[in-house]
C-alpha cells in the first residue's frame, strides 16, 4: 500500500491522510521542443504546509545533455540524486565518453527496480538532446516503469494542474524562445493552485548545439 504521513487538523478534529510523496511538496515539467528541451521546478523546501526555504531547485545537470528531475521526499531526492551522479562518473570513466540521455533513461529505470522492495519515495524526471539532437523527455514510477511521450511530462504535487495547463499551451516544433515562455506560464499558473510548491522557480533550456540557459522565474511568495 502507499505510504501515508498523517497530518492532523485541530479545528476540525479529525485527521487526513497525506501521500510521503507530497510531504515536501513540488511541482516538475520537462517539455520538447524543435531541438530543444525545457525542464522546470519550483524552489520551494517545506515540510508538509511549512515553508523552510526558497532555493531548493529540484532539477540537476547530470551530464552534458541529460538532465534528471527529482520530485518527491527530500531525503530520497538526495540519496537517489547522488546514486545517479555515481554511475554517470563510472560511464564516462570505463567508456571515455558522455552517457547517452536514453542510455541514462535504461540506467534510472535499472536503478530504480533494484530498489523496489524498499522504494524511493520519488518519481523522477529525465530530461535532455539524444544522439541525434533531438530532444527526449520520459517520466518515472517509484519503482522503475517509465514512459517517453512526444510532448512533455509532469509530476510532483501541482500535476493535476500542470497537466491542464500544458495541454491547453503546448504546440509541437516551439523554438527556445517559445518553450520557455510556454513552461514559464504553464507551470506559474499551477503553482497559484498548489500550497506545497512554489516561491519561485527555476526553468532551463538545453539546445541541441550544447547551450544551456538557466533562468529564475517570479511566482507568489505564499
Amino acid at each position: 500500500s502507499k505510504a501515508t504521513v498523517s497530518v492532523l487538523y485541530w479545528k476540525g478534529g479529525g485527521e487526513r491522510k497525506m501521500s510521503i510523496f507530497a510531504y515536501n511538496g513540488g511541482a516538475m515539467v520537462a517539455m520538447k521542443g524543435d531541438g530543444c528541451v525545457a525542464i522546470a521546478s519550483d524552489n520551494r523546501f517545506g515540510t508538509q504546509f511549512n515553508t523552510i526555504g526558497r532555493n531548493n531547485v529540484k532539477h540537476h545537470q547530470v551530464g552534458s545533455r541529460v538532465f534528471v528531475g527529482l520530485p518527491g521526499l527530500e531525503t530520497d531526492n538526495q540519496t537517489l540524486l547522488a546514486k545517479i551522479k555515481f554511475r554517470m562518473k563510472m560511464f564516462r570513466l570505463r567508456e571515455e565518453r558522455e552517457m547517452p540521455v536514453k542510455s541514462a533513461t535504461s540506467m534510472l529505470g535499472n536503478l530504480l527496480y533494484s530498489h523496489r522492495f524498499g522504494s524511493f519515495f520519488v518519481e523522477p524526471v529525465v530530461a535532455g538532446i539524444d544522439e541525434k539532437g533531438q530532444s527526449y523527455v520520459a517520466g518515472f514510477d517509484c519503482i522503475g516503469s517509465h514512459v517517453a511521450p512526444e510532448d512533455f511530462i509532469v509530476t510532483g504535487t501541482t500535476q493535476d494542474s500542470l497537466l491542464g495547463t500544458c495541454e491547453s499551451m503546448f504546440k509541437p516544433n516551439m523554438n527556445a524562445d517559445e518553450l520557455f515562455e510556454v513552461v514559464s506560464q504553464a507551470l506559474m499558473a499551477s503553482l497559484d493552485r498548489d500550497c506545497l510548491a512554489g516561491w519561485g522557480a527555476s526553468v532551463t533550456i538545453l539546445k541541441n548545439t550544447g547551450e544551456c540557459i538557466t533562468r529564475q522565474i517570479k511566482t507568489r511568495l505564499d
